[in-house]
């Protein structure tokens, strides 16, 4: 075989390998990576999105069973019961007070208790909330105070701390839900006691249920969010190095107005009664005198009062303040409840 024969035969079998070659690329493409260009980033995940407020006002609450577990201690006005039910497939404890007087045919009319901020060292069920609650139910009122997760016997809450904040509306949405497993109450004639914290949450409930559930605020935190945990940064053992990180991070991702009270308040239509003490070294007056002037800017039913020399617990004056909330509730503008003569 001569030389040249050879050369033929070896550029055929090259042709023949390099269509082979060519068919199977073409059966099993690939993606080519150019060194020049940077590869597209992966979208982040946004789980917190579910809970900014136009998406809970679009979902359906789950409601659950709520048990009674335990009693607490009994009155002879009311039995305190530990409860709990199911949100997001997590348990949340909580205290419920039941008069012991004859149940109305559609159940009791029910106050739901949302407290402020307490250390989860030292706290115990029914701690923010359990002197106000035995005096609604005294005068006929069932009462129900959330732990919220961390909190008494409920399950941990999520380790992301600015996720966990902004899941308590859709936690008490649930809650609001499951009120109807229980034929003593009556979810139909639901009114909202709040402190503090409890009073941004109990806004950020009326602006999503857009419902006129009558609503009273005990020394509400109204800021914006995130300003509204920003605020109180100084008072942690790190001086809210950590949080200022978390929520860093958080807003690389979201937007905040999604979450923040003050974007909504056309979207409150309850009746409200604010109270703020003067001398309050938590919440600033002028905070509530905000809050108040906004919402009447809004022609919202809204009244402040505030109480001279009073601290972030209305003291001296909590006898006149949870007297006033009685006769709130039970003004026929707002929810008609049982006529009672009021009890201390």
């Amino acid at each position: 075989m001569t030389k040249q024969t050879l050369i033929l035969l070896g550029l055929g079998l090259g042709i023949c390998l390099a269509l082979v070659g060519l068919t199977l690329f073409e059966s099993f493409p690939v993606t080519m990576i150019n060194p020049l260009v940077p590869e597209p980033s992966l979208v982040p995940a946004k789980p917190f999105q579910a809970y900014a407020f136009l998406n809970l006002r679009a979902a359906v609450p789950q409601a659950s069973q709520i048990v009674l577990e335990a009693v607490l201690y009994q009155d002879p006005s009311f039995t305190a019961y530990r409860f709990a039910y199911q949100t997001e497939a997590k348990k949340m404890t909580g205290q419920l007070n039941l008069p012991t007087a004859a149940t109305p045919a559609a159940g009791f009319p029910v106050v739901l208790m949302l407290r402020g901020y307490v250390d989860p060292a030292i706290y115990q069920t029914g701690i923010g909330t359990q002197t106000g609650a035995a005096f609604f139910a005294k005068n006929g009122l069932a009462t129900i105070a959330p732990d919220f997760l961390g909190y008494g016997g409920s399950d941990d809450p999520d380790s992301n701390v600015i996720g966990e904040r902004l899941q308590k509306p859709r936690h008490l949405l649930d809650l609001i839900a499951s009120l109807a497993s229980l034929p003593v109450l009556d979810p139909t004639q639901m009114v909202i006691w709040a402190h503090s914290n409890g009073g941004q949450i109990a806004l950020s409930l009326l602006e999503i249920t857009q419902k006129p559930i009558p609503t009273t605020l005990w020394a509400p935190i109204s800021k914006p969010f995130p300003y509204s945990i920003l605020y109180y940064t100084d008072e942690a053992d790190d001086q809210g190095k950590a949080l200022r990180a978390a929520l860093a991070e958080f807003e690389q991702a979201y937007d905040v107005y999604d979450f923040s009270i003050d974007r909504y308040y056309d979207q409150i239509q309850a009746p409200l009664l604010i109270h703020q003490g003067t001398a309050d070294d938590a919440v600033p007056l002028a905070w509530s005198q905000a809050l108040a002037d906004t919402l009447k800017s809004l022609d919202l039913d809204v009244t402040l009062y505030p109480y001279p020399g009073n601290d972030h617990n209305l003291r001296p004056s909590w006898e006149t303040v949870i007297a006033r909330d009685l006769d709130f509730f039970n003004h026929p503008l707002h929810r008609v409840l049982t006529p009672h003569s009021t009890k201390n």
